[in-house]
């Protein structure tokens, strides 16, 4: 149990409720926010602990708000299963791998989950051809989420090379989560890295979350999504500046 100053709860509190926004507004996008901050003041580890709980909370709260718009035909489990087997997988290496290792995981998968959000490709793929490649995506997005706490490189931009409607996109992506985060705890707790004070900060850290979200569902009707945009992602791109000059210099 890491010891906590005032300043990093502060910092934790700030990139929940930032987290929190943005899951409100898109359904998604919570750790991409928090695990890169709490890494830069601790380390990955507690990064990924400290979201277990949230992400299996708020996305069973989302799944269960937009349960009728799940996509028919059982694309959505085939997702759900192939990530928490990827996830199951990635938390085993969270627990062996040299935290270095670790910040440079997070920090690329900021990086590169920024550089699809500006690239905005404009290409569609159809129902059929996302269901031919999900085991391999699901399984990537598992592991990644499993070793560095962020899947949303690979589940975001695919769910979004769909162009499923708002209510479809958030059952989808909700429906996966669970699926990661059903595996991930027990997972955490049988390799021995989530104690039960951490578990406690992880049930805490759904408060700012919760508590956010429906400012960012009220922003998603009232504010630009261009500026909305830029600010997360001015945002993203200075903690991955910090979690790389860390990862690569050790300070």
């Amino acid at each position: 149990m890491p010891a906590l100053d005032p300043v990093a709860l502060l910092a934790i509190f700030a990139a929940l409720a930032l987290g929190g926004t943005v899951k409100g507004a898109t359904g998604a996008g919570a750790p991409v926010i928090a695990v890169p901050v709490i890494a830069a003041f601790y380390d990955v580890r507690l990064g990924v602990m400290i979201m277990a709980m949230p992400n299996l909370l708020s996305n069973s709260w989302q799944l269960w708000r937009y349960r009728a718009h799940l996509i028919p035909g059982g694309f959505t489990w085939m997702l759900a299963g192939g990530a928490a087997a990827g996830c199951l997988a990635g938390t085993f290496l969270l627990a062996v791998l040299p935290d270095r290792v670790l910040l440079l995981a997070v920090a690329f998968g900021v990086a590169v989950y920024i550089g699809l959000r500006l690239a905005r490709p404009e290409f569609r793929l159809a129902l059929d051809t996302a269901r031919r490649i999900v085991w391999p995506v699901s399984l990537g997005a598992g592991l990644l989420q499993g070793a560095a706490g962020i899947s949303a490189p690979i589940t975001l931009s695919y769910l979004n090379a769909m162009r499923l409607a708002r209510p479809v996109f958030i059952a989808t992506v909700s429906t996966c989560f669970i699926g990661m985060a059903v595996v991930q705890v027990p997972a955490l707790f049988a390799t021995g890295l989530l104690t039960l004070p951490v578990f406690g900060l992880s049930v805490a850290a759904l408060a700012p979350i919760l508590l956010f979200m429906p400012l960012g569902a009220w922003l998603a009707r009232k504010m630009s999504a261009e500026g909305f945009d830029k600010l997360v992602l001015g945002l993203l791109s200075a903690l991955a500046a910090r979690l790389f000059y860390v990862a690569l210099t050790g300070g």
